[in-house]
């Protein structure tokens, strides 16, 4: 059964980092892009970082210099590395696999979600 399970976040000071991970199980995890995606209360669900099945990564122009994502195709990891963090990057943060995928910003192209892992900025 495919199953995506985050780990990592927490309650931070703002200007504060944190590391979040997504562990895949049930994938064939090569074949695979990843999603981070975030949503905070009231508020739409937004694109934070991607990386494609060979390792190619996007971001949007709010976490680029703050943001970098990697993936462990020997531990079938996932990792999101925040720095700078503010309070607008509260919310919770769920990761996502799509097939063969470029890691592209748009949630519909991503077949399998993980429950998601709650990140909470203080000032």
């Amino acid at each position: 059964q495919e199953q995506l399970l985050e780990s990592g976040g927490g309650s931070v000071q703002a200007g504060a980092s944190l590391r979040l991970s997504c562990a895949a199980s049930g994938i064939t995890f090569n074949n695979y892009a990843f999603g981070w995606f975030r949503q905070a209360p009231g508020k739409k669900r937004e694109f934070v970082a991607g990386i494609s099945w060979i390792g190619r990564t996007q971001f949007p122009d709010a976490n680029k210099g703050r943001f970098t994502i990697g993936r462990d195709n020997d531990k079938n990891t996932v990792l999101l590395e925040m720095s700078r963090l503010t309070t607008d990057d509260t919310g919770v943060y769920y990761c996502a696999a799509d097939h063969w995928g470029a890691g592209d910003p748009q949630d519909y192209k991503y077949d399998y979600w993980g429950q998601g892992t709650q990140v909470t900025v203080s000032s």
